[in-house]
C-alpha cells in the first residue's frame, strides 16, 4: 500500500476464536493490518488486538467484514452467592465475543 492511501486506522479487539476468520476476512477487503495478542479486563480471557490500515472509503466494507466474522457467545462463570453461609458459586451467563471497535483518522503514514 501506498503511503497515501491509508487515512484510518482502526483499532479492533476480537476474541482469539475469532481472529483468523476476521482477518481473512478484512485482508479480502484490501486493508493493511497486523495484530497483537492481549487480554480482557473483565474475564481475562485471550483476545487479539487488531491495528487495520485503510482508506476511509473502506471504512464500512471493514466493519461489515469484523461484523460477519466475530461471533457474540453466552459463557458461564461462577461467582459465589451473595449472603450465602457457604461459598457455592452460581453459574452467570455473560456475553462474550462480537469485536469493540475504534476508528482514529491517520495524520501521517510511512513506510520506512
Amino acid at each position: 500500500m501506498g503511503g497515501s492511501s491509508i487515512q484510518l486506522l482502526l483499532v479492533a479487539v476480537v476474541q482469539d476464536q475469532d481472529l483468523d476468520a476476521a482477518t481473512k476476512a478484512l485482508r479480502n477487503t484490501g486493508a493493511a493490518l497486523t495484530y497483537l495478542s492481549s487480554s480482557g479486563g473483565f474475564l481475562g480471557r485471550r483476545n487479539a488486538t487488531l491495528l487495520i490500515g485503510l482508506p476511509t472509503e473502506k471504512e464500512t466494507e471493514a466493519l461489515e467484514a469484523l461484523h460477519k466474522a466475530c461471533r457474540q457467545r453466552v459463557e458461564y462463570m461462577t461467582l459465589p452467592l451473595e449472603g450465602s453461609p457457604m461459598p457455592m458459586p452460581a453459574p452467570v451467563p455473560v456475553t462474550v465475543g462480537g469485536a469493540t471497535v475504534f476508528a482514529l483518522p491517520v495524520e501521517r503514514f510511512e513506510q520506512i
